[in-house]
């Protein structure tokens, strides 16, 4: 059961029935049904301005339920701050196997209560905002999804896809996932702990221009001494002026941002390219394979071979 709600995020809806969908076409067994629900059964407008059909009267819904996932978008702070629609998710919550958000659905099940004492993600730019208001939870704004007992959330958007093929693998099988992902032209599934945004992908360099310049000569020169001695030199100076500047404008020390931005290059390398794992890690500027399988563990939580044989 997909709960919306208006200014629903079309893909936090499409994301999940589609690849319950494509299950069903790869022969789930048993097959999901899948059904979309609002308040009064009311037609949801989507942020785009498509409108979902509300199939279903979220009030006139009764358990027990397999899945409950409820949908994220630019409404829902308005959808968190409707009792009606809280106090319906809390109730079906208590009769559904397992509960889910996807990316800021998550403000949804937080009001219900249903994150207290929990660990749980949700899109990183409403994820600080979230651990304000709520207290009693332990909001973590990088993974692509997290499991906390019966209670799964997704992080911004696409994760609500990793999320759904995890559930397809817990249900079916590995193989029965990975025939979905190939379906769907996708990874099999990105692990759920892997960042949700990439470091290249992250917002505009900072304004410092000594900690701008030397962003840009890490990302091109990962092979290089990047320890914060060379760093300092090169942008001439102290190793404790360096540390304090990355501190404020990129929320880490150098040697973090470095060792962090050196393992997201080598897992593009693991999805990218078949050159070994002694390979990548001498490109990357880690001085062995097991230094790399360090960084990854410590990163993703998976040694490299895994998360190259997940992708």
């Amino acid at each position: 059961m997909i709960v919306g709600y208006p200014d629903v995020e079309l893909l936090d809806v499409a994301c999940v029935s589609d690849t319950f969908d494509a299950a069903n076409r790869h022969g789930a067994n048993p097959p999901y049904s899948i059904e979309f629900a609002t308040l009064g059964a009311r037609p949801a407008a989507s942020g785009s301005g498509l409108v979902l059909a509300g199939q279903h009267a979220l009030e006139r819904i009764t358990g027990p339920l397999d899945t409950l996932v409820v949908s994220g978008g630019p409404g829902h702070e308005q959808a968190a701050a409707d009792p009606v629609l809280v106090a319906h998710v809390r109730r079906l919550a208590r009769e559904t196997r397992r509960v889910s958000s996807v990316c800021t659905g998550t403000s949804v099940l937080a009001a219900a209560g249903l994150l207290d004492g929990r660990r749980c993600t949700t899109h990183w730019f409403v994820a600080a905002s979230l651990a304000q208001r709520y207290p009693h939870i332990e909001v973590d704004a990088k993974p692509l999804y997290i499991k906390d007992g019966n209670v799964y959330t997704a992080a911004g958007v696409t994760s609500a896809l990793d999320l759904s093929l995890a559930f397809v693998e817990e249900d079916s099988g590995a193989e029965m996932a990975r025939a979905v992902a190939r379906g769907l032209v996708t990874y099999l599934q990105r692990p759920g702990n892997q960042a949700q945004v990439s470091m290249y992908l992250r917002a505009p360099a900072p304004e410092n221009s000594v900690v701008r310049k030397l962003v840009t000569h890490i990302a091109a020169n990962l092979g290089e001494d990047l320890g914060t001695v060379a760093l300092a030199d090169r942008a001439g100076v102290s190793e404790r002026h360096l540390t304090r500047l990355f501190l404020d404008h990129i929320g880490r020390p150098p040697a973090k941002y470095v060792r962090e931005t050196r393992t997201e290059a080598a897992a593009q390398l693991l999805t990218s390219t078949p050159l070994p794992l002694s390979a990548i890690a001498r490109r990357c500027g880690f001085g062995s394979a097991e230094t790399m399988r360090q960084a990854f563990v410590g990163q993703y939580g998976i040694p490299p071979s895994r998360y190259r044989n997940l992708t």
